[in-house]
């Protein structure tokens, strides 16, 4: 690992002396196990407290321009996540906006929407989300048909975007539409659109309810709604490139580009997962016959294979360090994304075998294991595997992008 510079030894301090005074007391209500699936004003506000002190500390938007409401720091949010990922924290809530919505806004919006939306998403302040799956469009991305006119230095959009999520507290939305409909990739164009200044006045957020009871999932419907031309990023028919910047972040590729998101979830694979937690939960749970999970050698062997797999992707998380991957940049994090979902999945799975029938009680059931942490784990573990591009379009990226495997029909 190369040494650090002076100010990234300064700033690395800084941050632990930070967080040893400013972690922030438990919350007073249940939080969802993920920032998409926050439901209620509660749970946004105490979430949103906590991400506005980080930022006030310098601990998210680092690396970005001063001008923009950042930082103005060199390669320092990597620090900052490393330091986060060391205390136990809350996750913070605008994790559309700093993952996906930031990056793709600092290298495609003019300097005047940078000033205007960037601090105030670094901050959580306001809420991002983000508008490109659709009823016909999902894997599939430049199917999508919301479409966008023009007249004069005004757009008027009309279309239905779902699986939204955090729609139903977002006040910006990062939209994928279609301006052309001759043309399938050049046809495309990216926007910014204020969505909660628009409800009721040509936007429409209707939830969704998940498996899990819970309606962090939106639909967002779009009826004559009129933007300014302002808002547009980048070039018309220019929202393709432009929503490859967002996927990249997405998918993980943004750890290796700066600026970085600010969200120290993202690469913190160990504790997404939860293999040490499911180990602990082994040693005591107790089976029919009397013994405790752990000493099932079937269970034994599963939860080694599974720490073994953890332990390998927390690796992942040093991928801007390694050389051999200047040509296909995003190859680890590709693979991380694919891999980390599944494993997640797969660890709750097992939660759920250790448990046994008691694994089938409902979070609100105060004789539910662990909270009923464990089912809702693997209920959310599906979304995981679906969002920004599944298991399967995953594996085909990393067969034909990276190893240039040809095709399949």
């Amino acid at each position: 690992m190369a040494q650090e510079t002076d100010e990234q030894q300064i700033f690395r301090r800084h941050c632990r002396e930070w967080l040893e005074n400013s972690i922030p007391p438990p919350p007073t209500v249940r939080l969802p196990q993920q920032a998409i699936g926050i439901m209620t004003l509660d749970q946004l506000g105490y979430l949103q407290r906590w991400q506005k002190s980080a930022y006030g500390a310098g601990l998210v938007g680092c690396d970005y321009p001063v001008e923009c409401g950042g930082g103005g720091r060199k390669d320092c949010q990597r620090i900052a996540n490393e330091e986060m990922l060391k205390v136990k924290l809350p996750y913070f809530p605008n994790v559309i906006g700093l993952g996906m919505a930031a990056p793709t806004i600092f290298y495609h919006a003019s300097d005047a929407l940078k000033r205007k939306l960037l601090p105030r998403l670094f901050s959580g302040e306001e809420i991002w989300c983000q508008g490109f799956s659709e009823p016909g469009a999902g894997s599939d991305l430049a199917s999508v048909q919301t479409f966008a006119r023009r007249t004069g230095d005004t757009w008027i959009i009309n279309g239905h975007k779902v699986w939204t999520s955090l729609a139903h507290f977002a006040s910006w939305m990062i939209l994928l539409g279609r301006t052309d409909k001759s043309e399938k990739y050049n046809g495309l164009t990216f926007f910014v659109v204020p969505i909660k200044a628009a409800l009721g006045k040509g936007v429409t957020v209707r939830p969704l309810i998940k498996a899990s009871g819970e309606t962090g999932f939106n639909e967002v419907i779009f009826e004559e709604l009129e933007i300014d031309d302002a808002y547009r990023l980048d070039a018309v028919g220019k929202g393709w490139q432009v929503a490859m910047t967002t996927l990249s972040h997405e998918r993980g590729a943004g750890q290796m580009v700066m600026p970085s998101s600010g969200s120290q979830t993202d690469s913190d694979y160990s504790s997404i997962a939860g293999v040490k937690e499911v180990i602990e939960l082994s040693q005591h749970t107790f089976r029919p016959d009397g013994g405790v999970s752990a000493h099932d050698p079937v269970i034994r062997d599963q939860l080694m294979r599974l720490l073994i797999r953890d332990e390998g992707m927390m690796q992942s998380m040093r991928v801007h360090q390694v050389a051999a991957l200047r040509e296909h940049p995003t190859r680890i994090p590709l693979q991380g994304k694919l891999v980390v979902t599944e494993l997640i999945q797969e660890v709750a799975e097992l939660a759920l075998e250790i448990e046994g029938a008691s694994s089938t009680l409902y979070v609100a059931d105060n004789n539910a294991p662990a909270g009923g942490r464990w089912a809702q784990a693997y209920i959310n573990s599906f979304a995981n595997t679906i969002a920004a591009g599944t298991s399967e379009v995953q594996r085909n990226i990393l067969g034909e992008r990276v190893l240039d495997m040809p095709k399949s029909k």
